[in-house]
Formats: structure tokens, C-alpha cells, sequence
């Protein structure tokens, strides 16, 4: 073993770094690399913009493989949070009323599947597909255009998507509420 002076320094283990330490390993000015850019806010009577995400049971969900019928978009910001969880269990709460009037409920955040799965666990989720936005980071998100660089993920939104495919609902929610399930309801009941 060689032995010198600050030895123990120069390659600090975990347990010795500190967010001072890591923090100098990120260069200032740092940019995100991903070729994925923001597209604008989606918007009544656009096309639905497809995409294949895994829910919390590893289960595929792709957007287009459900045409002819319409698609409850429920983003959320992060999982294990109190206001997530009373919008997740909103849409587990109204499924049945949500399906019977042909509308399909999903949640959608950043969280990664294991976080999903854990999460869905501890709420009660057991019949609502809780979709990973996770990689790469907020695309779904970033390609309704509601994704939030500033927080690293999307605004609390519900998009529904009719069955061609275009978008019939857009309503943006502040990020510490959750959003009045009673008005999708009415909105899938009275647009048949």
C-alpha cells in the first residue's frame, strides 16, 4: 500500500462527498443533451400524439392501439406526494362510470416503474394503469408540451383523446390542487 500525503483525500468514498463536492462535478451551465425538444401546448382539435409507456405492472399502454375509444390523459407531477395520490385515486374511484361512457382513465408522471408500482401499492391502485414517464425523463410530457423544465416534471393536467384519436379536453391545474374529477365525468357524459 502506497502511502502518501493526503491519501485519504484524493479518492473519498461516498460516505466522505458532499453535495458541495458533487455539486463541482456538474458543470456550470449544464445543458440537457436529450434531442427531445418541447413541442407547443397541445390543444382542442389537435391530433393525439402517440406514444408506448410501461404502468406500474410492466404492462405496455400505446395510445393508438386504443382508437374508438377515448383516453383520460391524467398527468401528475410527482408519485408519493398528497395531491397525486387524491388525483390517482380519483380516477381508481370513477373508473367504473369512466368505462361505462367509453373513456379509458391513466395517470401519468416521471416516476419510474418500481416507484409506480410501490406507490400503487400503498394508495389502493389496483385497475388504474399508472403510466412511467421516466425515460427519457418527461417525453410524453414534453411532447403535449405541459412538461416544466424549471421542476423537472410535467404540470397536473387532464387531456382526453377521443376515439380518432384527437384531442377533445385540455385543462391545466395548479400544481397543489387536485383536479375536480365531477367535470371530466360531465365532460365524457354530455360528449358522447
Amino acid at each position: 500500500m502506497v502511502k502518501g500525503v493526503g491519501h485519504k483525500n484524493r479518492f473519498p468514498t461516498a460516505r466522505h462527498r458532499t453535495s458541495a463536492s458533487i455539486q463541482t462535478l456538474i458543470p456550470s451551465g449544464h445543458q440537457n443533451t436529450s434531442t427531445m425538444t418541447q413541442a407547443g401546448m397541445v390543444q382542442v382539435g389537435d391530433a393525439a400524439r402517440n406514444f408506448s409507456l410501461k404502468d406500474q405492472n410492466d404492462k405496455t399502454f400505446d395510445l393508438y392501439e386504443h382508437a374508438g375509444k377515448r383516453v383520460l390523459l391524467s398527468f401528475h407531477p410527482l408519485a408519493w406526494t398528497e395531491f397525486c395520490a387524491a388525483q390517482m385515486r380519483s380516477l381508481e374511484d370513477t373508473r367504473d362510470v369512466l368505462l361505462a361512457n367509453n373513456c379509458i382513465p391513466v395517470g401519468i408522471s416521471v416516476d419510474s416503474r418500481p416507484c409506480k408500482q410501490a406507490w400503487a401499492q400503498s394508495i389502493g391502485i389496483t385497475n388504474t394503469p399508472l403510466l412511467c414517464d421516466f425515460w427519457p425523463h418527461g417525453a410524453v410530457a414534453q411532447k403535449y408540451g405541459i412538461f416544466r423544465d424549471e421542476n423537472g416534471f410535467s404540470e397536473r393536467a387532464n387531456i382526453i383523446v377521443d376515439e380518432k384519436q384527437q384531442v377533445v379536453f385540455v385543462k391545466i391545474y395548479p400544481v397543489h390542487s387536485v383536479p375536480d374529477i365531477g367535470e371530466i365525468l360531465k365532460f365524457v357524459q354530455t360528449h358522447a
